[in-house]
Formats: structure tokens, sequence, C-alpha cells
């Protein structure tokens, strides 16, 4: 498989794309009624805003000009979901984000500049809680892949048996920690006070047989919205899960930051200007529920579904950073 897409009418036409985004269809449809069935609410998710998740590792964000304000596209509804918690306990969206990532992701095959996201938010839930959503939530959406579309899969040259592990045992919890010890023993020299890098995390996810949390990230590492550990200050009370066979990053949570005078301080330590997000902490400083959640990444775990080489492979109309397309 190339690098890079092929035309959009030979990607559009191939029997391979319409067995992805079928799969894709029962993964989204399995989801939906999974969250629905513990009582979430699916709220539409807004597209623009005077703000966004700041993002990190080198991501940019996109301007556009409403009424003569300049407004952000959305890189995440993180703090959307915080204050949607006013309205539900338990809320959902299927959310578009862009973000322009490097250019140099282009070759990464896990990059896009435009993609699709599960945001899960849960008031008065902890790291432990929203973990345990998400791992029943892929575990239902494979579930239904594996059951209901086996002709698809056999398309791909996907083996249903790659998941007899994740369907069948619980998820593996290692913290941050851990996984760069683990990663000294593998030769590869993981900072410790940063995020696990792309290297580092496919290194990891070689070696598993189903997908495994990474908990416990360095404060620093991470947006001004997860929350800090107060049992152990300096470490953040967040997870990444990841998947088997080098498929990588699926999902990052946490619990979030809510008392207004922490969310202020937690921005300005990791270097933004709380002018910038005046309507939230507006929202915030009147009091919004203490919870936790995590965004999936849908295209993400359509590839880990399907067992493609490429992220784009799981998208009609894909955006390939630096790579100007339809």
């Amino acid at each position: 498989m190339s690098q890079l897409p092929p035309s959009p009418r030979k990607h559009l036409d191939s029997p391979r794309t319409r067995a992805v985004l079928r799969i894709q269809q029962q993964i989204v449809s399995a989801a939906r009624d999974h969250l629905r069935a513990l009582g979430f609410v699916e709220l539409l998710p807004p597209v623009i805003g005077p703000a966004t998740d700041p993002g990190g590792r080198g991501a940019k964000q996109v301007d556009v000009d409403y009424y003569g304000h300049r407004y952000k596209l959305m890189t995440s509804a993180i703090m959307y979901k915080q204050a949607a918690l006013l309205t539900f306990d338990k809320i959902f969206c299927v959310a578009p984000n862009v973000r322009l990532e490097p250019p140099e992701t282009c070759s990464t095959q896990r990059h896009l500049a435009e993609f699709h996201q599960f945001d899960v938010e849960i008031a008065g839930a902890g790291a432990q809680d929203a973990m345990g959503v998400a791992e029943d939530l892929v575990r239902a959406a494979v579930r239904t892949v594996t059951e209901q579309l086996p002709e698809d899969l056999d398309v791909l040259g996907r083996d249903p048996d790659a998941f007899t592990d994740l369907l069948a045992r619980p998820f593996d919890r290692l913290s941050h920690a851990t996984a760069v010890a683990d990663l000294a023993v593998l030769g590869h020299e993981q900072n410790p006070d940063a995020e696990i890098d792309w290297e580092g995390e496919a290194m990891l996810s070689r070696k598993a047989t189903r997908p495994f949390f990474v908990t416990g990230y360095p404060k620093g590492s991470r947006g001004f919205y997860d929350r800090e550990d107060p049992e152990v200050p300096g470490t953040l009370r967040n997870f990444d899960l990841l998947a088997a066979e080098g498929f990588g990053e699926l999902i990052s949570g946490a619990e979030r930051e809510f008392d207004h005078a922490r969310i202020v301080t937690r921005m300005r330590e990791t270097g933004e200007n709380p002018g910038k997000y005046q309507h939230f902490l507006e929202v915030a400083r009147e009091g919004i529920p203490a919870s936790a959640g995590f965004g999936i990444g849908i295209e993400r775990l359509t590839r880990y579904v399907c067992g493609l080489d490429a992220v784009w492979e799981a998208t009609a109309f894909p955006k390939i950073p630096g790579v100007v397309s339809l």
C-alpha cells in the first residue's frame, strides 16, 4: 500500500474502501447503541468557537472570520463537553476536528489533518470510570464487527482471530513510568517528562495482543484540562489507550480540571493566555461539574479493526498533513 492515497475516483470506487466504510459504519452504530444503553445523551458538537483545545506536538489551529471576530475550527470539543454536563450527566458526540499536523507526519501512516472523534464525558466520574467505559465501548464495537461483517474483514484480509484476546480478557493498565522503563529495556530512549513518542508507542503496541492503557502522564506533557493528581503532584490523572499489533494510540482521556482558579493556574503553567478562553472561563467561574472523559479517533479505531496499513484508508476523503486534496 502506498503512503499516499490514489486518485479520489480510484479510492472511492475500490471494493476495499467499501469494506472499510461498512465496517466503520458498524463501529459508529455499535458505539452509539452501547452508550445510549448506558444512559448517555448524544449532542451535536460545534464546528467553530472563540477558542479550542490548544493541542500539542506541533499541530496548528485554523482561524475563521466570524463577523469580525477570530474564531477557531475545533481541534477537539473538550471545553464544550465539560460545559454540556450542565445539561446532562453523561454525554457523547461524534465530532469533526481539524488539526494542521506538521507536514512531516504525512509518512507516519497514523495522522490526518481532518478526522472524527467519539467524544465522551461523564459528570462525577474519575479516570478509572472513564477507562471502564472506553474499554467496554471498544469491545462492543469490535464484537459487532466480527459477528456481523466477516465478509468485509475477509475482503481486507483481516483475521477475526486477531481480536480473540481483546474480546476475552480485560485490558492491561501500566503507568507512564513503567512504559518508559519497558522502552529502556527495548533499547528506546524515552523522555520521562514527555508523552510517549510515536516510535515508543509503536514498540509497546507491537508487543501487545490486545489494547492496553498507559496512565499517569507527567504534568506538562498534556493540556490544562487534564487534572493534576492531588495525591501525586506532578502527575496527571489521565490515560491513553494503545491498540495491539503496532497500531498505537486510539484514545486519550482524563479527569478534568473543573475549578475556575485551578483551570487558570494550569493555563498559565502550560503557557496559555487565559484571556483567549474567557467564554469558557465565565462558565467555569459559575461552576461546572467534576468529570472525566475521553476521545476515540474513529479513523484510527477503524484502521485497527480493519488491519489497515495507513489511517487515510479509513476515510472517504482523506486529508493527509501537508498534501492538498479533495
